[in-house]
């Protein structure tokens, strides 16, 4: 005899990944409401969420996080964790907390080596 949680497939996407698309696209969606009331949103750019297993604490990488922006995203996350119970049925709604992306950085570092190995060596695009 089966249990009941066995009846179904198994899934192929983990369930964290599944919630943490699901919460960038809500909170992007959001951020884009939230931009036309406070204009130090407007670039504000939602990158990728990393949840927590116990749904307890999720990480938001934005595409650049200035000082402003960041003033900004720390008033406005109890909106934002609002809007998360609003769309979304999970167990819990997860305490937010905003940091830049690391792969964000990282792509800009091999930026600037780049361009400074260009102007180093002064060659052009062909």
């Amino acid at each position: 005899m089966r249990r009941h949680q066995d009846s179904h497939p198994p899934s192929s996407y983990p369930r964290t990944a599944r919630v943490n698309r699901l919460l960038q696209e809500v909170l992007a969606d959001s951020l884009e409401r939230l931009a036309d009331a406070d204009e130090r949103l407007r670039m504000a750019t939602v990158t990728a969420v990393d949840t927590a297993p116990d749904l307890r604490h999720a990480t938001v990488f934005m595409s650049s996080m200035g000082e402003t922006v960041s003033e900004a995203l720390a008033e406005h996350r109890v909106a934002l964790q609002r809007a998360i119970a609003r769309e979304v049925r999970l167990k819990r709604t997860p305490h937010l907390e905003f940091a830049i992306d690391p792969a964000v950085v990282a792509g800009t570092r091999v930026e600037e080596i780049l361009r400074r190995i260009h102007d180093e060596t002064g060659d052009g695009p062909r």
